[in-house]
């Protein structure tokens, strides 16, 4: 009760009149003041104005075509004048009539026999006795075969010697060596023909009888 009271209060009915009426006097403020407005802006004349188009640049005339270049026609070279030379006329030939008869020529000469070279070694011609046997190798029955070396000079006599291959016995090698050395040698031959100094080998046997 109260609250009903509170709602329907001579002083809540008052303001929401008070609304009311301020809200209606708006509306009607609008309604007359824009519809007046309206009404002058249709009453004033309408200008017209012709808006004439932008005037475009006259067209650039072309530019003048190239002048056409002539090509001159080619210089004429005459062709070189070539002159052939006609050979000499043939020089006659005489043949020269005579009684001496012509010389033979001279043989050719006959070449040297080619010379047949020859190594060193013992000279056929001479004697040459052989190594004796060393008394203590036999006594020992030592045998072998000694290789021996002689330097033989153009004289063929030996200039030098050495021991090739031994026997196994220093004895017999020594004997062979001593007694060889003694022989008479041919000296070796060389391309030019000439005697000249070479080394030469000579193998001996030794053996009991």
């Amino acid at each position: 009760m109260h609250e009903a009271d509170e709602i329907f209060s001579p002083r809540r009915i008052g303001g929401i009149a008070f609304v009311a009426l301020l809200h209606v006097a708006i509306i009607y403020a609008l309604v007359n003041g824009l519809g007046a407005q309206m009404v002058q802006v249709l009453r004033q004349p309408l200008e017209a104005k012709i808006i004439e188009p932008a005037k475009l640049p006259p067209p650039e005339a072309p530019p003048p075509p190239p002048p056409q270049l002539v090509t001159p026609p080619p210089v004429f070279i005459p062709p070189p004048v070539i002159q052939i030379a006609q050979p000499p006329p043939p020089v006659p030939v005489i043949a020269a009539v005579t009684a001496v008869k012509p010389t033979a020529p001279p043989p050719a000469p006959v070449p040297a026999p080619a010379v047949q070279k020859t190594a060193a070694g013992l000279d056929p011609n001479q004697s040459c006795a052989p190594p004796e046997y060393p008394e203590e190798a036999e006594d020992m029955e030592q045998t072998g075969v000694s290789v021996l070396q002689f330097l033989v000079d153009t004289n063929g006599h030996v200039a030098g010697s050495r021991i090739e291959t031994s026997s196994g016995h220093a004895a017999l090698d020594d004997a062979a060596l001593r007694a060889l050395s003694q022989c008479k040698f041919k000296p070796a031959i060389g391309a030019d023909g000439n005697p000249r100094e070479s080394w030469t080998s000579i193998r001996y046997v030794w053996q009991l009888n």
